[in-house]
């Protein structure tokens, strides 16, 4: 099997898919942080392609950034300024040639992600 990354983003406030939320994906080399391809979310909260297919996978650091604060703005909602979340970073590693999952749960004042399948 070749390794491959795919994503999605629940709205866990509005109890949806959040649709139309820019994530950019890096490649993590020490103190280099190289950025390889920047996506947005469909109406059901997943990019429409893997944001790391399996021709461009290696084994190695990334990071996946959400534009959550520009989401929650276009959803109207009411933040404080500054916002408590805007981008969230999530760092991770893929250690061997496999589908890697990396989702966001996302409400206005809290996130949580986990490795999926």
């Amino acid at each position: 099997m070749s390794g491959f990354l795919t994503t999605h983003v629940l709205d866990t406030a509005r109890g949806c898919p959040a649709p139309d939320m820019k994530i950019e994906l890096f490649k993590i080399d020490g103190d280099t942080r190289t950025l390889l391809c920047t996506m947005h979310t469909n109406a059901d909260g997943r990019t429409d392609s893997q944001i790391l297919p399996a021709d461009k996978f290696e084994v190695g650091t990334y990071e996946l950034v959400f534009h959550a604060g520009a989401y929650l703005d276009g959803c109207g909602i009411a933040l404080t300024a500054p916002k408590f979340l805007d981008l969230i970073p999530i760092r991770f590693g893929m250690s061997e040639a496999s589908h890697y999952h990396v989702p966001l749960l996302l409400s206005p004042y809290s996130f949580s992600t986990y490795r999926g399948s």
